[in-house]
C-alpha cells in the first residue's frame, strides 16, 4: 500500500470525525462518515482523509495527486489488464468563504461552489481559521425589513456569520479567505433513507466503496481506478488532472441526480428506490450505456435511464474530454433538496449502484474495448 506522506500532499487538512483505517463498514456507516467529514470545494483534505481511511484494504494501492483527489487502484487477476477502467465522484462539497471581517464582529462571506442562499439564514457552521470556531448565519430579521424585500431571495451583502465574537478576537483567530463548512450532521430518516450536508458528491464515493467491497469477490481482469475527486463544484480540476494521470480506457462518473418530490414534473427527476440513472446522451459513449444497461439487466439490478440533453455537469465531461477522449459513462444516485443541508437519499440505490459498476467492471474484457475505438 503506497500512501504519500504528508510532505507530499499539499492540501488544507482541516478537521474531521475520524474512520479507523481498515475497518470495514457497511454501505450506510460509510455514507454517513463521509458526509459528516469536511471538504469544502479546493480545500477537500480531512473528507480525503476518510476515503483513504475507508479503501485500506480494499484496494491495492493508494495516493493522491497534487491537485489532492485520492487515486486508489483495485488491480485486475491478469499480468496483463484487459483495460484500464477509471471511476470518478468528487469529494468536495459546496461552502463559503470570508470575504471581510467587520469591526463589529460580523464575518461577511462568498460562496464556494452553487450555494443557494434561500437556505442560508439559521444555518450552524464552523470556521476554519487559526483554529475552528462555530458561528450561525444571521439576517435582518422580517419585523425590521424593508417590505418590498421581504419575498425576495437573500443577496450576500445581507447575510453575516456571527461567532459571538468582537472584531479583534476574530482578527485573532480568522482572517479573509478563510473557509466555512455547513456544521450538519447526517441523520437517518424513516425506510432506509439519510439526510446529510454533502451527498452530493459522497454518495458517489460510497458507491465506490460498495463498488470495491464486490469486487473484492469477483474476478475482473481490467485494473479499477477508484477517484475522489477534487474541485468539481468550482470546475472540473480534479477529473481533468486525475484522467491526465489515470490515462483510462473507459471513465464511469459516479454522481447525483435530482430525484422525485412533490412540484416536480416526472420526465424531470429520477425515482428515490428506483436503482442507479443509467445516463444517456452527448457525453456518455454509446456502448458504455449499452454495456451498463445490459449488466444490470442481467444480474436483476433494478435500474433507471436518464437522458441528458448536453455535457457538463459532472466528472463524466471531464474524463471525456482529456487528453485525445475517453468512452465514458455515468451513473446517477436520486437525490433530493441538491445543494442544501439536508440532501436527501436512500441507501439501497447506492448499493444497487455500487453493485451495477462492480458487475460492469468485471465483464469489461479485451474485446469490449477494443470495440470503443469508434461510435
Amino acid at each position: 500500500m503506497h500512501v504519500l506522506d504528508a510532505g507530499q500532499v499539499c492540501i488544507w487538512r482541516g478537521h474531521s470525525r475520524g474512520v479507523e483505517r481498515g475497518r470495514v463498514m457497511d454501505t450506510k456507516q460509510a455514507l454517513q462518515s463521509l458526509a459528516d467529514a469536511r471538504g469544502v470545494t479546493g480545500y477537500e483534505g480531512a473528507a480525503a482523509d476518510v476515503v483513504e481511511s475507508l479503501f485500506t484494504g480494499l484496494v491495492d494501492d493508494v495516493k493522491r495527486d497534487s491537485l489532492g483527489s485520492v487515486i486508489m487502484l483495485k488491480r485486475g487477476c491478469e499480468a496483463h489488464p484487459s483495460a484500464r477502467i477509471m471511476v470518478a465522484a468528487h469529494v468536495d462539497e459546496i461552502g463559503m468563504i470570508v470575504s471581510r471581517i467587520e469591526d463589529q464582529g460580523f464575518l461577511r462571506v462568498w460562496m464556494m461552489g452553487g450555494v443557494d442562499r434561500r437556505i442560508l439564514p439559521s444555518m450552524e457552521v464552523t470556521v476554519h481559521g487559526r483554529r475552528d470556531i462555530h458561528g450561525v448565519i444571521g439576517s435582518v430579521p422580517p419585523h425590521l425589513q424593508d417590505p418590498s424585500k421581504k419575498d425576495k431571495p437573500w443577496k450576500w451583502e445581507d447575510l453575516v456569520v456571527d461567532c459571538g465574537m468582537s472584531g479583534d478576537e476574530l482578527r485573532r483567530d480568522v482572517q479573509v479567505g478563510d473557509v466555512i463548512s455547513f456544521d450538519r450532521r447526517s441523520i437517518e430518516l424513516a425506510n432506509g433513507k439519510l439526510a446529510g450536508k454533502s451527498m452530493d458528491d459522497r454518495a458517489g464515493v460510497a458507491v465506490m466503496y460498495e463498488c470495491a467491497r464486490e469486487l473484492a469477490r469477483l474476478k475482473h481482469s481490467a485494473d479499477v481506478y477508484f477517484v475522489a475527486t477534487v474541485q468539481e463544484e468550482v470546475g472540473y480540476g480534479g477529473g481533468i488532472t486525475a484522467t491526465f494521470g489515470v490515462m483510462p480506457d473507459i471513465g464511469i462518473a459516479i454522481d447525483v441526480g435530482h430525484a422525485s418530490m412533490p412540484g416536480l414534473p416526472e420526465h424531470k427527476v429520477l425515482k428515490m428506490g428506483g436503482g442507479p440513472a443509467i445516463a444517456f446522451g452527448p457525453h456518455v459513449h454509446p456502448e458504455i450505456y449499452t454495456k451498463l444497461k445490459q449488466v444490470a439487466e442481467e444480474r436483476n439490478i433494478t435500474h433507471q435511464v436518464e437522458p441528458t440533453t448536453h455535457p457538463g455537469g459532472t466528472d463524466a465531461y471531464a474524463m471525456q474530454v482529456t487528453r485525445s477522449g475517453v468512452a465514458t459513462g455515468l451513473i446517477s444516485v436520486p437525490l433530493r433538496y441538491m445543494h442544501t443541508s439536508v440532501e436527501t437519499l436512500s441507501v439501497d440505490d447506492v448499493k444497487k449502484s455500487g453493485q451495477l459498476l462492480a458487475y460492469f467492471a468485471a465483464a469489461v474484457d479485451a474485446k469490449f474495448k477494443e470495440g470503443l475505438t469508434c461510435c
